[in-house]
């Protein structure tokens, strides 16, 4: 029984791999590409924070630090130093990894809401830096990054080519995410958020589990910040605004907390309806999608992907799969 619960998920898994090798290799040729790597930046952001809150019952409202804060340091690498595309990706995950483990230090100290305020702070020292320092260009952001030549050979101004590295860094990530959720690690991440004081008594170092994943989640929200940078050829203050913060609660609360594709699913919500509204609403935007949070919270409390799949559990179509818990 056993042996065959494990190869269905088995078969889940290459198939939702699969599956999104599939989308993500075809998309660009029938969708706007640079939409589509921006939901793909962001997608990367969401699954990172959903490690923290869904699976490590962690919530941070600084992760905004990480994601703008790396896009400042690549840009000023492949701007300033001419570092190549890839370094400067690498070089962004270091640093926020680096800094997310100066924060966990810091904040994992304390729980609860005391926990998400000492993120918010450290967020906005970050910001008032962001502001302040000669190199970032303050209120105007970093202009002119170039998107460089990848491996020396690719070039990335061209964008396809642009899309499917954005692609791979996501893919990537998302594996990484994937495959700590499913080791035995990310159980003994799952069993500190359900019972950290019986993780305790089993004789778990929470303190350290917890430290770990919160550097791994800001390292993979540093790469998706500094990708964006790529992207856009820009990194500017709204990236390290407590408001980005907020947008990735948001998109991970609307997919499904603690679900592998419910941060993708919600991103992709998320960014897609800014783009559709963006120029029939202005700025009432932020208050339609609002709006719709609080609908999505109150007519599905799992999320978009939680819902769906407690309706295939419930009708027994499938079992628990590597999109649940």
């Amino acid at each position: 029984m056993h042996r065959d619960d494990s190869s269905s998920a088995s078969k889940q898994t290459l198939w939702m791999f699969a599956g999104l090798l599939v989308v993500g290799s075809v998309a660009p040729f029938l969708m706007y590409p640079t939409f589509l790597m921006k939901v793909l930046c962001f997608a990367l952001f969401a699954c990172a924070f959903n490690l923290l809150l869904g699976f490590a019952g962690l919530l941070s409202f600084g992760h905004a630090a990480f994601f703008g804060g790396s896009a400042y340091i690549t840009g000023y690498l492949c701007r300033d130093l001419g570092l190549t595309p890839e370094l400067g990706v690498i070089a962004g995950g270091v640093f926020s990894g680096l800094l997310g483990g100066l924060f966990g230090w810091i904040a994992i100290r304390r729980a609860g809401i005391y926990f998400a305020m000492i993120t918010l702070g450290l967020a906005q020292l970050v910001f008032f830096l962001a502001m302040q320092m000669s190199f970032t260009g303050g209120e105007d952001g970093m202009q002119g990054i170039p998107r460089g030549m990848l491996l020396g050979v690719f070039d990335l101004s061209d964008n396809i080519a642009m899309y499917f590295f954005v692609f791979a860094v996501f893919m990537a990530g998302f594996w990484l995410v994937y495959r700590t959720i499913h080791s035995p690690f990310g159980q003994i991440l799952k069993a500190i958020r359900d019972n950290e004081a019986r993780a305790i008594s089993l004789g778990y170092d929470v303190a350290k589990f917890k430290l770990l994943a919160f550097v791994i989640s800001a390292a993979l929200a540093g790469m998706a910040g500094s990708t964006k940078a790529l992207v856009f050829q820009l990194a500017s203050l709204g990236d390290v605004h407590w408001h980005t913060s907020g947008q990735v609660v948001l998109m991970t609360l609307m997919g499904g907390l603690g679900t592998v594709l419910g941060p993708v699913v919600g991103a992709a919500t998320i960014i897609g309806l800014e783009n559709l509204l963006a120029d029939k609403v202005g700025s009432w935007v932020t208050v339609i999608m609002g709006g719709m949070f609080v609908v999505c919270v109150l007519a599905f409390r799992r999320g978009m992907v939680g819902e769906l799949n407690a309706v295939i559990n419930k009708n027994g179509l499938n079992r628990p799969g590597p999109g649940g818990h």
